[in-house]
C-alpha cells in the first residue's frame, strides 16, 4: 500500500480504532520519552503524536517505495522521503526509533535493520510492529497488515538478534476482527482485554522492542598500518560509508 491508502485506512473508523490499540501497547513498552530523539519510520506517524510533547524532537521517516506527506497537519513538515538502506542521519544519533509498515515491505530486511542498528545510539531502543502471521488480520486485505511478509514471535526476535539487537518479550495489539462493522468497532475494548487472557497468539500485529548491543572492537596492533582499496571496502561492509581509504 502506498502512503495515500496507508493515511485513507487510519481515516476510517477501523483504522482510528486500530491506532488506539496499538498506541495503548507503545505507551506501555516506551513510557515517557522525555528530552530523547525519536524517529518514526516507515508509515508510524499516526502512533508517535502522544509523544511529541515529550520528546526532544520527533521525525518521520517514510521510504523511497511507499512515498511521503505532510506531517504533522500543523506547521513545518517533519517528515522526510528517504532510502531504507541510507538514512540522513549520523552514527548514533537516535534514542528511540518506531518502525511500522516497514519491515514487512523491505527488499531486504536484514539491510534495514543494519542501517537502523548504524544510526540508533549505545543502548538505544527499537520499537517493530509487524503484521502477525498466525492472526486474521494477517490474511485480510482490508487493512495495511494483510500486505507485506507477517512474522511469527519467534521469527522476528531471530532476525533480530542476527542484526546485533537484544529482542524483549514480544506484544500483541488488535484482538478484535478486522471489520468495520459497528458492533466490531463499539466493542474493540472488550476483544483487546478477553483476547490477551484466551488467545494471547492471535493478535494482529506483534510488537516487539530491542535494545542496540555493542560489542567490544578488537584493538589494532600497534604500528601496524594496513592500505585497504576503498572499493573492497564497500564490498566487504556495504552498509559502512566508507571515508578513507588508508586505515
Amino acid at each position: 500500500m502506498d502512503v495515500i491508502e496507508l493515511r485513507n485506512f487510519y481515516f476510517s473508523s477501523l483504522g482510528q480504532m486500530a491506532r488506539r490499540m496499538i498506541r495503548r501497547q507503545l505507551r506501555l513498552l516506551w513510557g515517557n520519552v522525555t528530552g530523547l530523539d525519536v524517529v518514526a519510520m516507515g508509515y508510524a506517524t499516526p502512533f508517535v503524536r502522544p509523544f511529541r510533547d515529550e520528546a526532544r524532537r520527533t521525525i518521520a521517516l517514510m521510504p523511497a517505495a511507499q512515498g511521503v506527506v505532510h506531517w504533522p497537519e500543523e506547521g513545518a513538515s517533519l517528515a522526510a522521503l528517504v532510502s531504507e538502506t541510507e538514512l540522513p542521519l549520523p552514527d548514533a544519533s537516535i534514542d528511540r526509533l518506531l518502525l511500522v509498515h516497514g519491515l514487512e515491505h523491505a527488499d531486504t530486511a536484514r539491510a534495514l535493520l543494519r542501517e537502523i542498528w548504524r544510526v540508533l545510539a549505545p543502548e538505544g531502543r527499537l520499537l517493530v510492529v509487524v503484521p502477525h502471521r498466525r492472526s486474521p488480520w494477517a490474511a485480510r486485505e482490508n487493512t495495511p497488515f494483510g500486505y507485506g511478509h507477517a512474522y511469527s514471535a519467534s521469527q522476528l526476535s531471530a532476525l533480530l538478534t542476527d542484526c546485533l539487537f537484544a529482542p524483549g518479550r514480544p506484544q500483541g495489539a488488535l484482538f478484535f476482527p478486522p471489520f468495520g462493522l459497528n458492533f466490531f468497532i463499539r466493542t474493540a475494548g472488550w476483544w483487546e482485554r478477553v483476547g490477551r487472557i484466551l488467545w494471547p497468539g492471535l493478535g494482529g500485529v506483534l510488537l516487539l522492542e530491542a535494545t542496540k548491543r555493542i560489542y567490544a572492537a578488537v584493538p589494532p596492533r600497534a604500528g601496524k598500518r594496513v592500505l585497504v582499496p576503498a572499493t573492497a571496502a564497500v564490498q566487504l561492509a556495504p552498509a559502512a560509508k566508507v571515508t578513507s581509504a588508508l586505515r
